[in-house]
């Protein structure tokens, strides 16, 4: 029987991953530096907040620190692994769960601190959500969350497709949240006002007839409330986990 070994990490991926988990430190010899790589990294987070991830220049981070955009190259290759850093330096921000506290408690947290992280860094949700970087305040990120419900009893498939399935959730939220709050700046419309100046269209066009289901949940009132609120969605998704739970303990 022969064994196999994983393929080793192209040179890309190796520098890569070596910047998130081991950069180089300043040297004590010679002249100072004249930047720090925590300085290039704000820098990349205060353009990307004035222009968005599409915006994100070698040369804008360049112009925003005062220097020439190969002076950025002695820090970071590129920006591919700029934007690692970014998402890592963001991640840092998030004050997660310890272990130990309630499942119910410790995932309602998780999930609200990753909601108020997108909120104030809409960019990272332009990137490729699926291949975030495996940098270290992301992985301590998806440790506490697949701890939450590793530790509530879960089977370790059913702990990955919940957390998961919170996380799309999240995402999903945030993402509306920051189009409408977007659209909200542009328009100088609220939400409100925008369905408001639309109100002829459900005596002009709105045909019942063709839409007997909407109209039949209308007359019920099931449109009075509104769309729930991220905390009740929330309570709902964390009210059918609770069902896995006690299923899985039986």
């Amino acid at each position: 029987m022969t064994s196999s070994t994983p393929p080793s990490a192209s040179p890309d991926a190796a520098r890569r991953l070596a910047l998130l988990w081991d950069p180089p430190q300043p040297s004590g010899r010679g002249r100072k530096a004249r930047l720090t790589l925590d300085e290039v990294v704000a820098a990349g987070t205060a353009v990307v907040h004035e222009t968005g991830l599409d915006g994100l220049s070698m040369r804008k981070v360049a112009a925003q620190l005062g220097v020439g955009a190969m002076t950025l190259y002695t820090y970071v290759p590129g920006r591919t692994e700029l934007v690692d850093l970014m998402i890592d330096r963001a991640f840092g921000e998030l004050s997660l769960p310890e272990p130990g506290q309630p499942w119910r408690a410790a995932l309602t947290r998780h999930a609200r601190e990753h909601r108020d992280l997108y909120l104030r860094h809409p960019w990272i949700l332009q990137t490729n959500m699926w291949r975030l970087p495996l940098a270290p305040h992301v992985l301590d990120a998806e440790e506490a969350g697949l701890r939450i419900l590793a530790d509530a009893g879960l089977p370790p498939a059913r702990v990955v497709e919940l957390v998961g399935l919170v996380d799309t959730y999240v995402r999903g939220a945030a993402r509306a949240a920051v189009a409408e709050r977007s659209e909200d700046t542009e328009s100088g419309q609220s939400n409100d006002d925008y369905w408001d100046s639309m109100s002829d269209f459900w005596t002009t066009y709105f045909d019942p007839r063709r839409y007997p289901t909407m109209t039949r949940i209308w007359e019920a009132g099931g449109f009075e409330t509104g769309h729930a609120s991220f905390d009740a969605t929330l309570d709902r998704l964390l009210d059918g986990i609770e069902q896995a739970i006690d299923r899985a303990a039986v």
